[in-house]
């Protein structure tokens, strides 16, 4: 359950280097890929809970930093919303 950090593009083109305390962020992104916002969302609630529930699983409790990184996600998320077309680009996935 290796640390894993994954490199994003938002749609105003700033980038963020964002948190998952496993590598599922892997399973449900790709590099050089783009996602609507809707989708990129949806992944990223998926991957959060994924990742918190392995470590729950090893280690008796859920995961608060994989929580508190889907939290950020989506208050940056929120700030698109009312964009259409906007979409989120994966750039870099590393452990």
């Amino acid at each position: 359950m290796p640390e894993t950090f994954w490199t994003v593009r938002w749609p105003d083109g700033a980038e963020e280097k964002l948190y998952s305390p496993s590598s599922v962020v892997a399973e449900l992104f790709e590099p050089g890929q783009s996602y609507p916002v809707p989708d990129f969302l949806e992944r990223a609630r998926i991957a959060m809970e994924r990742a918190s529930n392995r470590v729950e699983r090893k280690y008796g409790f859920a995961c608060s930093s994989a929580m508190d990184q889907l939290d950020r996600i989506e208050a940056k998320l929120a700030t698109f919303k009312d964009q259409e077309g906007a979409e989120i680009a994966c750039l870099h996935i590393s452990q």
